[in-house]
């Protein structure tokens, strides 16, 4: 047997983090890391299922796919490769859309660029009674979203954001989005680890990062109710693109921009603007 505090220290070693050194141990051996302290110790499997699990983050894999999950809001998140891992930055958009549902009665919301469903399981966890749904482009992020709603009732499918939900057009109380954002022109700011794991679908989108958005704004016109809202997420780089994208099309008012945890421009919400034809 070997005690945890030297396993810990040896990882913390290896890695530059005791933190992610505590995280890997508590996972290999099959505790949560607030309990790790209270194993007398732990024998030479899972010393040996450490040891591989610090080598690989070593190698670059993402922490939260050799955990297999992620912690997002009050919600955990089953993750792994073929799916962006949701960020803590995605938490405050979420928290805002969940504010704006509370005075509404059933209120319809829309998910696009679900991913693994972070943000649909939060507002369902948070915001019950909600009429939900979700869609998402890729078959692999897809399949972690449908294991993640699997004991709510949102309406998960998959297929192109452009054409989802026809039959809820001018219905939709609330659509949410954190699509791809990341210009193509910073891919080497990007780091390492998310260029070489983290599906490139869910992390670039165009030479200026806004194709993705524009199509967003698109189809929340198209799904929202008079006075319904969106609020979408985007790179900190492009914040005055964005809010000029919603402010332009004609379809939106109230377009505002938000700071994220550290304080940098991370979201826009709109308003859907009254139907002024006929």
């Amino acid at each position: 047997m070997m005690s945890v505090g030297a396993l810990v220290h040896a990882g913390a070693a290896t890695l530059g983090s005791a933190a992610e050194a505590r995280t890997l141990l508590a996972h290999a051996a099959g505790v949560d890391t607030s309990r790790l302290e209270l194993l007398d110790g732990v024998d030479s499997s899972v010393r040996a299922e450490f040891d591989a699990l610090v080598e690989r983050r070593l190698a670059g894999e993402p922490l939260q796919y050799l955990t297999g999950g992620v912690g997002f809001r009050t919600v955990e998140v089953s993750v792994g490769p073929g799916v962006f891992i949701p960020r803590p930055e995605t938490e405050v958009m979420t928290g805002w859309a969940i504010a704006a549902l509370a005075e509404l009665e059933r209120p319809i919301v829309v998910e696009l660029c679900a991913g693994s469903g972070a943000i649909s399981l939060a507002i369902a966890a948070e915001r019950p009674g909600c009429r939900q749904f979700a869609v998402e482009l890729s078959g692999e992020a897809a399949a972690y979203a449908a294991e993640n709603l699997a004991a709510t009732e949102v309406d998960l499918r998959i297929g192109d954001m452009a054409g989802a939900f026809a039959e809820l057009d001018g219905q939709v109380d609330l659509v949410i989005a954190n699509p791809p954002y990341v210009p193509l022109r910073e891919r080497q700011l990007v780091g390492a680890d998310v260029v070489a794991h983290e599906p490139e679908l869910a992390v670039f989108s165009g030479h200026d990062g806004l194709d993705a958005l524009k199509v967003v704004a698109v189809t929340a016109a198209r799904l929202l109710r008079p006075g319904g809202v969106v609020c979408a997420e985007h790179a900190e780089s492009h914040a005055a693109d964005v809010v000029a994208l919603f402010s332009s099309c004609g379809d939106f008012v109230e377009v505002c921009d938000h700071h994220d945890l550290t304080d940098r421009p991370r979201f826009v919400s709109a308003v859907r603007a009254q139907n002024l034809a006929g």
